[in-house]
């Protein structure tokens, strides 16, 4: 279930909001959740989100010459994997600073700032110059997006000829008879591990929500071809419930 870029409104979870406000009531939820985010993070998935974000860090092959823009970084996870696996120069760059500030205090703690350009910014409008990046990377970030499109049309713009821009994102679950247990586990459990982890069930509600809404791996190849991108290609993880999609500016 997804829903429309175009329009006044934009879905905010399963809500409907004026689409200026939707920005801002993603900003509290993360303003609210930074500090417990990687906590949580290994809840909700059982900790297999650094395996996916490990497969995610191997398709993206980082290299020394490599410049990567990692947009919605966030506390940091697909920044200091690209510099641990020995990735070049890296502009990390998320809208919500109470998230990027997180993730300035775990760069600064592993020794990486000198490596990383901190960017509090909107992933639909970078004040960044045109072909600058070998590689745009976004984990978990592109469904929490006013204008889904525009993000990706942003991602093909920043990228120099032979770039690509890969988004992990939480997907549409591929295995029939999971359902049930998927929607239990989202819906049930998550909001009240997150009252009681974070002292805030509404947020982890919200996240919940966005999963769905969020377009399925088809739809989301579509809006990558129609943004330029070539030999676009989508690998599920764990059923779907996570994909990797990549694309191409050729």
């Amino acid at each position: 279930m997804s829903q429309s870029n175009e329009g006044d409104t934009a879905d905010f979870g399963f809500r409907s909001v004026p689409r200026e406000e939707k920005s801002s009531l993603v900003r509290e939820v993360f303003d609210s959740v930074a500090g417990k985010y990687d906590i949580m993070n290994d809840l909700m998935s059982l900790g297999i989100h650094r395996l996916w974000k490990r497969e995610f860090l191997s398709a993206l092959d980082p290299r020394p010459h490599y410049k990567l823009l990692d947009l919605a970084a966030g506390t940091g996870d697909i920044t200091f994997g690209w510099l641990k696996r020995g990735g070049g120069p890296v502009v990390m760059s998320d809208i919500n600073d109470s998230m990027l500030n997180v993730g300035r205090d775990r760069a600064t703690a592993n020794g990486y700032l000198g490596d990383i350009e901190l960017l509090v910014a909107d992933a639909e409008n970078l004040p960044l110059p045109d072909g600058h990046f070998d590689r745009v990377s976004m984990a978990f970030g592109l469904r929490n997006c006013t204008n889904k499109q525009k993000v990706i049309e942003e991602a093909f713009r920043l990228l120099s000829p032979g770039g690509r821009f890969l988004v992990l994102e939480f997907s549409k679950l591929q295995i029939a008879g999971l359902e049930k247990l998927y929607d239990a586990w989202s819906f049930q459990a998550l909001p009240k591990i997150g009252g009681v982890i974070a002292k805030d069930s509404d947020s982890y509600q919200y996240l919940a929500e966005s999963i769905r809404m969020f377009p399925p791996q088809e739809e989301l190849k579509r809006m990558f071809e129609a943004a330029g991108f070539e030999r676009v290609s989508v690998r599920n993880l764990s059923g779907g419930i996570a994909a990797i999609h990549a694309g191409w500016k050729l």
